[in-house]
C-alpha cells in the first residue's frame, strides 16, 4: 500500500487530503515568564512614570489652584463649589478606567495614548481661556479628567507582564512620577501665576505634558496580546469578597488623603500663617517627602505583603491628619505635610499592586483594574465637596477641626477594613506574607 493511501482517504473516487489541525480549538499559548528586567522592560517602567508625572500630578497640583480660585480672582464661589472641579478631574481619571480597562485589553494601547495625551493638553489649553467657573469646570474638570483617564489604568496594566517578583518595585517607582509632578507642576503655577497671568501660565503647564506625554508613545508596548476578546465588565468582581473589601479600604484611604492635597495649600493661606505664594509651596514640600514614600512602601510589600504594609500605614495617615488640629503656626503645618507627604504613597503606590494580588485571572487584570478605580475615585466626593461642605467658606478654627478630623477618621477606618482582610485571608496568624 502506498503512503498517499496510508494518509488519505478515497470520497467518491476522489481522494482527500488528511483533515486538518482544528487551530481555533487549541488553547492559546501562555506568554512566557516576565523577564523581570531588562532594557524593554524598564522602558515600560520609563513610560508609565511618565504618564502618573502628568495624571497623579496634576491632580495633585489641583491644591494650588484651589488657594488660587478662593483669592476670587478669576471667579468667586465656594470652597465646596470649587472644589468639584478637582473632584471631578479626579473622578473622571478613576471613573474613564472602568471602560478603558476592557479596551486596553483588546489591546488598544498606542489609541488610549493617543487621546489622553490630546485630552490633557488641549483641556490646559482651554483652560488658559477660561474666566468663568462653568468654563473651568468643563475644560480643568472634565476634559484634562477624562484624557488622564484614558491613560491611568493602562500605564499601569502595561508594566504588569514584565514583573512577577519585582512587580511592587517596579510599581512604586512608576508611582514617583506623582511625585515630582506634584513638585515640578506646583513650581511652575508659583513662579509664572505672579509674572505671566493665569493663562500663559496653565499654557505652560499643557506644554510640559505635551513633551513628556511623548516618553510613553514612544516606548510604551504591550508583551502579549490578549488570548481571547473579553468582556466590558467583570461582574464576578462583585462576589470577590476580598477584592471587594480591598476596593473599599482603598476608598476610605483615598478620600482621606483628597482632603489634604485639596485643602493644605489653603489650610496655611487661610489662617495667615503663610501668605502670598508661600502657601501654595506646601504641596511641592509635600510631593518632595512622597518621593521616598512612593517605592518604599511597595519594595517592603515584595517582601512582607501589600496588606501588612498597608495596615499600619493607613492608621499613621490617620494620626498625621489629626495632628493637623494641633498645628499653630508654619513650621507646624510644614511638619503635617512632609510627614502626610512621606506617607502618602500607601494609597498612590500600594493600591495598583493589591488590585493585582487580588486578581486572580490575570485575563482580567485590565477589566478588574478599571472597575476598581472607578469604585476608588468616587471617593474624591467625600474627599472634595464633601470636606469642602464641612468647611464651609468662613474657613473658622471650629471649621478647620471638623474639616480635620472629617480627613483622619477616614484613613483610621480604612485601617480597620484592611485588619479585616488580612484576617479573612491569613487568620490571626502574624508572620504570613498577605
Amino acid at each position: 500500500m502506498s503512503t498517499e493511501s496510508t494518509n488519505s482517504e478515497k470520497v467518491g473516487g476522489r481522494i482527500s487530503p488528511p483533515p486538518k489541525a482544528d487551530v481555533e480549538s487549541a488553547p492559546p499559548r501562555a506568554p512566557p515568564a516576565p523577564p523581570n528586567g531588562g532594557l524593554k522592560a524598564w522602558l515600560q517602567v520609563v513610560g508609565s512614570w511618565a504618564i502618573v508625572f502628568n495624571t497623579w500630578g496634576t491632580i495633585i497640583t489641583f491644591g494650588d489652584f484651589q488657594a488660587f480660585y478662593e483669592r476670587g480672582t478669576l471667579f468667586t464661589e465656594s470652597s465646596s463649589n470649587i472644589s468639584w472641579i478637582g473632584s471631578i478631574q479626579s473622578l473622571m481619571v478613576f471613573v474613564v478606567g472602568a471602560v478603558i480597562g476592557p479596551i486596553y485589553d483588546r489591546g488598544y494601547l498606542k489609541l488610549l495614548l493617543l487621546i489622553g495625551t490630546f485630552g490633557i493638553v488641549f483641556g490646559h489649553m482651554m483652560l488658559s481661556l477660561c474666566s468663568e467657573y462653568w468654563q473651568v469646570v468643563l475644560s480643568q474638570g472634565f476634559v484634562v479628567g477624562i484624557g488622564g483617564g484614558c491613560l491611568f489604568v493602562p500605564a499601569l496594566a502595561v508594566v504588569q507582564p514584565y514583573f512577577s517578583s519585582r512587580l511592587g518595585l517596579a510599581l512604586g517607582i512608576v508611582a514617583t512620577g506623582s511625585s515630582l509632578g506634584g513638585i515640578i507642576y506646583p513650581i511652575i503655577f508659583i513662579n509664572l501665576i505672579e509674572r505671566v497671568g493665569f493663562a500663559w501660565t496653565v499654557r505652560a503647564m499643557g506644554f510640559v505634558a505635551l513633551g513628556s506625554l511623548l516618553v510613553p508613545l514612544a516606548v510604551s508596548e504591550m508583551r502579549a496580546k490578549p488570548p481571547a476578546v473579553r468582556r466590558m465588565l467583570d461582574l464576578t468582581a462583585f462576589s470577590d469578597g476580598p477584592f471587594m473589601l480591598c476596593i473599599l479600604g482603598c476608598f476610605l484611604g483615598y478620600a482621606g488623603s483628597h482632603v489634604s492635597f485639596f485643602y493644605i495649600a489653603y489650610y496655611g493661606q487661610a489662617n495667615g500663617w503663610m501668605t502670598g505664594t508661600l502657601a501654595l509651596y506646601l504641596l511641592p514640600i509635600l510631593n518632595s517627602a512622597s518621593a521616598i514614600g512612593r517605592v518604599l512602601p511597595n519594595w517592603l510589600a515584595d517582601k512582607v505583603g501589600p496588606v501588612n504594609v498597608v495596615i499600619p500605614g493607613s492608621l499613621t495617615i490617620g494620626v498625621i491628619l489629626l495632628c493637623n488640629l494641633a498645628v499653630t503656626n508654619a513650621a507646624g503645618i510644614i511638619c503635617t505635610a512632609l510627614f502626610f507627604g512621606f506617607l502618602s504613597g500607601i494609597f498612590v503606590a500600594t493600591p495598583p499592586l493589591l488590585f493585582m494580588v487580588f486578581t486572580k485571572d490575570k485575563t482580567k487584570l485590565g477589566a478588574r483594574m478599571g472597575l476598581a478605580y472607578a469604585l476608588v475615585g468616587l471617593s474624591v466626593l467625600p474627599g472634595g465637596p464633601g470636606a469642602g461642605g464641612v468647611l464651609q467658606h468662613n474657613s473658622t478654627r471650629l471649621d478647620w477641626v471638623a474639616a480635620w478630623v472629617y480627613a483622619g477618621v477616614l484613613p483610621l477606618s480604612a485601617c480597620l477594613v484592611f485588619c479585616g482582610l488580612r484576617v479573612w485571608q491569613a487568620g490571626t496568624k502574624l508572620k504570613v506574607k498577605v
